[in-house]
């Protein structure tokens, strides 16, 4: 299962217009969108104490998992991240 999830392959379409990536065009998209929801409610609920230290390790995990999200979702789009400018390209 995990050698199928870390196949090369586009799992997001590109955007239209701008940087970055599009929505999901196979399962593993929505899977990675779904995990990072998952993740990111993990975070809210686990830093709902009032000390500073709770907040500082919330913020690092927020920014650790949006890196990896970040990182997945450029190695697997479709024409790779750049900036496009619609149909000129």
């Amino acid at each position: 299962m995990l050698r199928k999830l870390l196949e090369p392959g586009d799992w997001f379409a590109p955007k239209r217009y701008g940087y970055g990536a599009g929505r999901p065009i196979a399962w593993q998209g929505w899977a990675l969108l779904a995990a990072y929801g998952l993740a990111l409610a993990g975070i809210g609920l686990l830093s709902r104490s009032d000390t500073g230290e709770a907040l500082l390790k919330s913020i690092g995990l927020f920014a650790l998992v949006t890196i990896c999200l970040i990182f997945i979702a450029s190695r697997h789009t479709r024409g790779g991240w750049r900036w496009r400018w619609g149909e000129r390209d």
